[in-house]
Formats: C-alpha cells, structure tokens, sequence
C-alpha cells in the first residue's frame, strides 16, 4: 500500500478535531475517579452481582471473582484507552480512527457506541421503572413510567444535561448509604452462608469466578473504551492511573462486594430464601414498606443522570455521524427502542445484555491495546479508510464473544469461557498478527493546527 496519503484525504470530523486544552484539565479525583464510580454505584450493576456465583461456589470464590474481574477491567480495559485520551486529549471517534481507520472509526466505535447507549438506556429505564414500581407497591405503573422515564432521559440529554451534572455530583450518595445499610443488616451473617450441595456438581467454585468476571467485564466493556473521553481531562499518566484504581478497581470491589456478602448474610440468616438473589429483596423483607418505598425511589433518582448521559453519548455520536439529520430524530427513534426493550422486560435479560456489550467491545478495547504498543506506546495518528487488521480483529473476537449467548439459536451455541475477556484476548492477538503481516491501513498525517 502506498504510504504518500496526504492530511487532504482525511474527513472533516478527524481535521476539525481539537484536543482538549491542558488549562481544561484537573486531577484524577475532580474527574475520572468520580465518573466511574458513579457508573459501579448504579443499583442496577451491584445489586444484579451476586446473581453470578454465589449459589453456584459460595463467598469466597464469589468474592475472588470481583477481585479478578476488578483487575481485568482496570488493566486490561481502561489503562491503554485512558493514556490515549490523556495523551491526545481526542475523543474516542477520532482515537480510534488509528485502528479501524480514518473512514471505519466513524462507525466502530463511533457509530456502535451511539447504538449500544440505547441497550444501556433500556437497562436503565427497565431498572428504574421496577424500583419505581415496586417502591409505589403499584406494578400497574411499570408500563407508564418506562415511557416517561425514557422520554425525560433521551429530552433532558438532548437539552439539559448541564443541570443534571450539577445535580448528580451529590446522587450517588444515596446508593452508598443503602450499601452501607445492606452490608450493617446482613453482613455479620455472610460468613455462615453455604452454597447448595448440587453447586459443585456444576463446577463450583471455578464457575462462580468465571461467570462474576465475565458479568462485571460485560457491564465494564464501554466504559473501558469510553476511557478515551473520560481522561481527555486527566493531565498526566498518574491521574490516569489513580482514576483507575480509585474509580474502578476499589469501586468494584466496594460495591459488588458489599451487595455479595448482603445476599449471603441474609440468605445465612433465612431473611430470603437461597433463590433470591439481589440485595434490595432482602432490603424489601427486612424494612418497613414505607422505608423500602424510600430507599427505592431514591436508587431511582440517584440513577436518572445515568440515563440522560446514554442519551447524550448517543446524540454526540449520531452528530458526528449523520450531522445532517436531527439529533431529536435519531435519539427519539432510539429512545422508543429502549422504552421497548423495557416494557417488554428484553432490556431486563442482564447476562444476555452485558455478554453482548462484552462481545462487541472486547475486541475493539483488545486491538486498540495492541495498537498502543506497537506504536511505542503512543497514538499512531489515523489510519487510511478502513483499516482491515481492526476489522477483521474485531470480527473474530465479536463471533468468540457471542458464541455463548443464549440471544443466539441454542444449535449455535458454544460455551465460551468468560467470553468477554476471551473477546479481548482474540482481538488482541488477531490484530498483532494482523499487524506483524502488514495488512495495516497506511497513516495519514493530522492536519497542524494554527
């Protein structure tokens, strides 16, 4: 391939980019550590955890899982990402242009980040929409509240979201302190807590710690990529580095932790019975019904600027994209998928939804790692058109990571271990590979800025 492409043939989203300035930025803790803690402190991640692998081997292997999990999404999914947005001070589109080339990166990930915002949205509403319900003690208003919920999300993150952002640096105060009381009320019994007998007939305490890291690394996928935006504000590789650990390694462990050992103190003490598996259940048998109808509107409320963000990442992608259709038409039209999914309780299928966020995103987080490295651990700048090894690496590890999920006809279903990580590591090495044989895009100088 030629290597004489010239600044002239790269598309104006990449030679209008603007980093972002060095007087804009602040330290890990006014930033990053924040923003991703408030992703981990959204009752919909903690209190879904101990559903993967507390009945099948116990506390410990559970717990272990977290750990693991933690560590994965930390080092594997974020770092690289995180220096690449602090470097450039570049979003995520034009970042990735340097993998999937300068016409590619418009759609992956630009493009599939706006898209997945909507599966992200009807997680959302559907959480929202049942702790509402259920906190009113009127399942009759789910159906109603999954449409004003999604509608006020996708308008106040077209139009609002300044004013949410002042307001959501306070919400998640509120998810804190009902862990604190889950892990107060339950806590002194986890250690008691024995899974079934029949546990070890399925694999135990293995299984309980693949299944926990591929649910965590699942849910983590787009936030890992997402790092690129998020330390556009970091000044330097140790803010990036203590983002990380404060914002997602601790806050993994804290909060999928505490939920974990809540379950299992409760389960110990026959609060709920070995099938329940999410901590506000056994809130809801142990709290006045007045008190529980607090403590879940206000997990509710405090998960409200999560949605509006999904709508605003959206809009700023379909921007990007398609800059001449309304952002009101593309997010509305994506708003009523989401409402869909949630009334339909589609969006509800956690394993399923996280396994697919995991399948599409591990390998795009895997070959971008690689990229790093092999550009001397610097971004390369963009690549010409689409370049193949990002695409064909992304098209592997996405087939890997989608064998084992059951949104698939059950004869093509293959049982991937942890298939998210396995996504990561297939497209990480198909891209190195990919590399080392030459099918690269060549690069194409960024325009000086004046």
């Amino acid at each position: 391939m030629s290597n004489q492409e010239t600044p002239s043939q790269l598309p104006s989203y990449l030679t209008s980019a603007t980093p972002n300035p060095t007087a804009n930025r602040a330290p890990w803790y006014k930033n990053t550590a924040p923003t991703y803690a408030g992703i981990f402190l959204w009752f919909v991640f903690w209190d879904s955890m101990s559903g993967n692998g507390l009945s099948a081997g116990g506390l410990g292997a559970t717990l272990l899982g977290i750990v693991i999990g933690a560590l994965i999404c930390h080092f594997l999914f974020y770092v690289v990402p995180g220096r690449l947005g602090m470097q450039t001070g570049l979003p995520l589109y034009v970042v990735g242009s340097s993998t999937f080339g300068a016409g590619g990166s418009l759609i992956m990930p630009g493009f599939f980040m706006g898209i997945l915002q909507f599966g992200w949205l009807g997680v959302n509403i559907w959480g929202s929409a049942h702790a509402l319900a259920d906190g009113f003690k009127a399942p009759g208003l789910y159906i109603p509240l999954c449409v004003i919920w999604g509608v006020a999300a996708a308008f106040v993150g077209l139009k609002g979201i300044q004013y949410v952002a002042k307001v959501a640096t306070y919400l998640p105060i509120i998810p804190l302190v009902v862990l604190i009381m889950g892990l107060v009320m339950f806590g002194g019994s986890a250690g008691s807590y024995t899974p079934p007998a029949e546990a070890a007939l399925s694999g135990g305490a293995m299984t309980a710690i693949l299944t926990m890291v591929a649910a965590i690394v699942g849910f983590f996928a787009t936030a890992g990529a997402a790092g690129v935006d998020i330390c556009t504000s970091a000044r330097d590789k140790k803010d990036v580095s203590m983002g990380g650990i404060v914002g997602i390694l601790i806050a993994i462990i804290f909060t999928a932790g505490i939920s974990v050992i809540a379950v299992a103190g409760a389960r110990a003490s026959g609060v709920i019975d070995p099938g329940t598996t999410t901590m506000t259940a056994a809130l809801g048998k142990k709290l006045s019904a007045n008190t529980f109808a607090v403590v879940m509107i206000g997990l509710t409320i405090a998960s409200f600027p999560g949605a509006c963000f999904s709508s605003l990442i959206a809009a700023n992608s379909f921007r990007t994209v398609m800059p001449k259709v309304n952002p009101f038409i593309s997010v509305g039209i994506g708003a009523i998928v989401s409402i869909i999914l949630a009334v339909t309780n589609k969006a509800g299928d956690l394993p399923n939804v996280f396994g697919l966020i995991g399948a599409s995103f591990g390998p795009i987080c895997g070959a971008m790692v690689v990229d790093y490295f092999l550009s001397g651990g610097h971004w390369s700048g963009p690549r010409a058109g689409f370049n193949p090894a990002g695409w064909i690496a992304w098209a592997l590890g996405f087939i890997v990571g989608i064998l084992p999920n059951s949104l698939l006809p059950e004869s093509v279903q293959v049982a991937v271990p942890c298939a998210p990580v396995a996504a990561f590591v297939v497209g990480a090495v198909v891209y190195f590979l990919c590399a080392k044989a030459g099918i690269l895009s060549p690069l194409v100088p960024m325009p000086a800025k004046k």
